[in-house]
């Protein structure tokens, strides 16, 4: 047998797709030592299906099904690349718009030598996007990859499509303990987090045959908030949901104020609002990764609302004071104060809020000091965490 690889496909009620994909996987890598790794996060019987197909496959088929599906498609990736049974592995989405005839020539690439990545691109010289539809459907694809280009000149140089699902890596280049995907673009996490050499093979992304896609605004605002994370770090992150709050604090402000709300109480609401708005928002996109070991959401959120409601408490005083001293508008002054007040936030959360729990009397005090080290490293290397990864 040829070289050993691991087709990893991760799947989400793809069910209709699977004897296809495994009869035309084994004809692409009949001259490998091949095997198909199916990761599947469906509510369908997409696994079932797997299990029937392995059967009679003229190759190893596995499957690993998640109850829980942390990370989304790119948590999928992570947990095949760590079970694969081989280090060259190739990533393929389950909807047969990746054509598995490109899996020999992703192979015969690599074997040329001097790539860590070959990725399959719609956009070089004979890459084909009919597949993705509508034209609203291509813009959208387009613009996210110039802006992942822009913000990455040096790291992407060589990707004209980071944002594929279909590409080959060599797992001993990785350390997949420092991978964090969220959502669908887990090829930007390894060449943002990586130093990998990349090179590209020209793909034709076919039409979907079954099923439904599984993009949508919500995954929209995933990819815009790791790509954010990835770029400047978690404090930027907890800044640019500060921002939105301070946005939508000023703007409700405004409205009752000119409703004939006296400013204090329109300051009052607004900020209630967007403490909690802006925990929704960090739980979600900024301190997801320390969750887990974190207290429990009740827990959480208390602590939260508590620590902004004692320094809103003492902000809006000041911002009183602002305007009554400096008779400046209580618009501006509201403004300067939400600036002064965030990193006491960001610094109460990453420390507190979401810090390790405690451990029980019997660690005694090692353990402990142990936790609050781990939680400020972790903070300091999100923090400071240089742009250009």
């Amino acid at each position: 047998m040829g070289t050993a690889v691991t087709v990893i496909v991760p799947t989400f009620n793809e069910r209709d797709n699977v004897a296809e994909l495994v009869a035309r996987t084994a004809v692409a890598l009949a001259a490998y030592d091949a095997e198909i790794l199916f990761v599947d996060d469906s509510t369908d019987d997409t696994a079932s299906e797997v299990e029937r197909v392995a059967a009679d496959a003229s190759l190893p088929v596995r499957v690993i099904h998640r109850d829980e599906n942390t990370g989304g498609l790119g948590g999928a990736v992570v947990v095949g690349l760590e079970a694969a049974a081989s280090d060259l592995c190739i990533v393929m989405d389950g909807d047969l718009q990746h054509p598995p005839e490109l899996l020999s020539a992703l192979l015969a690439r690599h074997e040329e030598g001097e790539a860590d990545v070959v990725a399959a691109s719609r956009y070089v010289g004979g890459g084909d996007t009919s597949g993705l539809g509508t034209a609203v459907r291509f813009g959208v694809s387009r613009t996210a990859t110039w802006l992942t280009r822009a913000m990455f000149p040096i790291r992407l140089a060589r990707s004209s499509d980071p944002m594929t699902g279909f590409f080959l890596v060599d797992r001993t280049r990785l350390d997949l303990a420092t991978l964090k995907p969220q959502g669908f673009k887990i090829l930007l996490e390894i060449l943002a987090r990586t130093d990998l050499r990349i090179a590209e093979i020209p793909m034709e992304f076919a039409e979907r045959r079954h099923g439904t896609s599984k993009a949508s605004l919500r995954q929209g605002a995933t990819f815009l908030a790791h790509l954010t994370r990835l770029r400047f770090g978690k404090m930027s992150l907890f800044a640019l949901i500060g921002v939105i709050g301070a946005v939508a604090n000023l703007g409700i402000m405004w409205l009752l104020t000119l409703a004939g709300v006296p400013y204090i109480w329109a300051a009052i609401i607004g900020a209630e609002i967007t403490i909690i708005g802006n925990f929704i928002l960090q739980e979600r996109f900024v301190f997801a990764d320390m969750r887990t070991d974190a207290r429990g959401l009740g827990g959480r959120f208390a602590a939260s609302f508590t620590f902004n409601n004692v320094e809103a408490a003492l902000r809006i005083p000041v911002m009183a004071l602002m305007v009554e001293t400096w008779h400046i508008s209580s618009v501006l002054a509201t403004g300067l104060s939400l600036i002064v007040a965030f990193f006491a936030r960001f610094l109460f959360h990453s420390l507190v809020v979401y810090a390790p729990k405690r451990p029980s009397k019997t660690d005694a005090e090692p353990k402990a000091d142990t936790a609050t080290l781990r939680v400020i490293r972790a903070i300091d290397a999100e923090a400071m965490k240089p742009g250009e990864l």
